[in-house]
């Protein structure tokens, strides 16, 4: 893929140019890839208010971060 890399005055990279060729090849093997957003679909919405519901009613329910990381690391 030969992509052009566009900078700032300090050399900061700001963007990347695609050769339109490339871009129509990127947008055939990956479907919606123009799309801007990309919505959740209402399934998955539901099964994220079901577990704030959840952890709302019962708060102390829920696992400390690094002890749930390290719980799954023991059972590595």
């Amino acid at each position: 893929m030969s992509l052009q890399y566009i900078s700032d005055s300090t050399g900061q990279t700001t963007g990347v140019f695609i050769p339109i060729n490339e871009w129509n090849d990127l947008k055939n093997k990956f479907k919606g890839i123009e799309q801007e957003e990309i919505g959740v679909p209402e399934w998955q919405a539901e099964i994220v208010r079901e577990r704030v519901r959840s952890y709302k009613s019962n708060p102390n329910q829920a696992l400390d971060f690094n002890e749930a990381i390290d719980d799954i690391e023991d059972n590595l």
